[in-house]
């Protein structure tokens, strides 16, 4: 069963339409859910992920555009309905902060439990650091102040032979000094090499979500290797000049990025209304990048 995986809760970008659903995509890292941002419908396509409102301790929101956050408001009230504790941390802009306080306020009553907003900017940042993982903020280029998170897991414990471990009678007390890398002396002073008792740790996982943005070549140094990639790919390169204008990307261009990232896949997404068949934005993508994820609701993509 995967322990990193990515659940897509809506793909379509500002006008509705009957086959997609503004954005909104959960994280789901061990168990842990954080989601980036919550378009109108959220709430219910949480629900049909047989997700846990529970298990939801983080949100956060890339810009403040309506089809990026309207859906919070409804998921607030609806926790606070349900009785939920504990605290819910919300990542946005100082604009963010003030104007949802004030529909919080106005629409949700006396929640039980706390709304903490951590207040980020248009930099390269970690703004969240928990002990399995970082996210990490990189602005992007939008009509509105915008940032991409890049979510990355920290290099784990080595993993113990157990037959090896028997072997040289390493006790219990032991064994997380052994998976975190020291050799063992035995009582006669012989020392065993950590490599003989532990095998390598599995390599960390990552996962980075660009949303609305112009094409940005200098952005692949700044995501890096991660092992998937979601960029926007609102428009095809047949309207490139119009996506320029309004701040996003087209298919081609995300693979670009994905390419240059040196990303292991490139899951597709925020798909404008004007076009009917997604499969063309794979297609064209495709051109350039082997390894291309046509993006859908209910979309579940494991990292591992």
């Amino acid at each position: 069963m995967s322990t990193f995986k990515i659940h897509t809760l809506g793909c379509g970008s500002a006008k509705p339409t009957l086959r997609h659903q503004p954005s909104s995509t959960v994280i789901d890292h061990r168990g842990n859910l954080f989601m980036v941002d919550c378009g109108e419908g959220a709430q219910h396509a949480f629900q049909r992920h047989r997700l846990k409102f529970s298990r939801l301790g983080h949100i956060f929101l890339t810009h403040l555009h309506g089809d990026h956050v309207l859906g919070l408001p409804g998921l607030i009230s609806s926790l606070g309905l349900g009785g939920a504790g504990g605290k819910m941390v919300i990542h946005t802009f100082a604009d963010g902060k003030r104007i949802l306080n004030r529909i919080f306020n106005f629409f949700s009553g006396d929640l039980p439990f706390e709304v903490e907003f951590n207040v980020i900017r248009e930099e390269e940042a970690v703004i969240l650091d928990t002990p399995s993982l970082t996210v990490r903020t990189i602005p992007l280029d939008h009509r509105v102040p915008a940032v991409g998170f890049v979510f990355e897991e920290k290099p784990g414990l080595r993993h113990i032979k157990r037959d090896m471990i028997d072997f040289h009678q390493v006790p219990f007390s032991m064994i997380n000094r052994i998976k975190g890398g020291e050799d063992f002396v035995k009582p006669d002073g012989t020392v065993i090499p950590n490599v003989m008792l532990t095998s390598p740790p599995t390599p960390p996982l990552s996962y980075a979500h660009i949303s609305d943005t112009a094409y940005m070549p200098e952005i692949a140094e700044k995501i890096g290797p991660v092992n998937l990639l979601f960029h926007e790919t609102t428009y095809l390169d047949s309207h490139s000049a119009e996506a320029a204008q309004r701040g996003h990307s087209t298919a081609r261009q995300a693979a670009m990025v994905a390419r240059d990232a040196g990303a292991g896949a490139l899951l597709t997404g925020h798909y404008s209304s004007r076009y009917k068949n997604d499969e063309d934005f794979r297609k064209e993508a495709l051109d350039i990048f082997p390894n291309v994820i046509l993006n859908r609701e209910g979309l579940v993509t494991p990292l591992d």
